[in-house]
């Protein structure tokens, strides 16, 4: 167990590493590749109610990706977190200008003051944020598994799906028990369907 742990947190250094190297012209490139292939993905299109991320330096970025999401009239929920329970909150998001706030982690959060809650249940496509991927659909998140709790009580219909640069995807990567698959990864170069 150890092992992997340790494993892991190798992985999410050296991803680190190899990202923070890249020229930002070069990821910004990358992500739009994977923006475009995003808003042809027939998952994505025929969605009302999209799970989204904000990134963190790690992770695809999606600000642009947001916005778009606005534009083309889609329901959007970005998750709060509480740090304490290692659990987060569904948000419906209307405006990324008004509607978000510094969370604990350091990174923006929906307001519960200005976002209402979103069951579960409503997710029509789940984007799913990580470090890492293989082409089997495995995942290394930032290590503090809240999406390895939510990706089992999301709806066995709905779509889990990681945004990656090539560059975050290896051959195979440790998984452990809980951790948990996505079914579809999608880079600027392919989109892997889970084998």
């Amino acid at each position: 167990m150890d092992e992997i742990f340790q494993k892991k947190a190798e992985i999410r250094q050296e991803t680190m590493e190899l990202l923070g190297s890249l020229p930002a012209d070069d990821i910004t490139a990358m992500a739009n590749r994977i923006e475009e292939r995003l808003f042809d993905f027939a998952n994505f299109l025929e969605s009302n109610v999209s799970l989204l991320y904000i990134n963190s330096p790690v992770e695809v970025t999606t600000n642009s990706i947001l916005k778009r999401c606005f534009q083309e009239s889609k329901i959007v929920i970005l998750p709060g977190f509480d740090p304490d329970n290692y659990s987060m909150t569904l948000f419906k998001v209307d405006n990324l200008e008004t509607d978000l706030k510094m969370g604990l982690r350091g990174k923006l959060e929906p307001d519960p003051e200005k976002c209402k809650t979103v069951p579960i249940e409503y997710i029509d496509i789940a984007i799913i944020p990580g470090v890492t991927f293989d082409e089997k659909g495995g995942r290394i998140g930032s290590g503090e598994g809240y999406y390895d709790r939510l990706i089992p009580e999301l709806s066995i219909t709905t779509r889990k799906v990681a945004l990656a640069y090539e560059k975050q995807i290896l051959p195979q990567i440790p998984m452990e028990s809980h951790d948990k698959y996505v079914d579809i990864i999608i880079s600027e170069k392919r989109i892997i369907y889970k084998i």
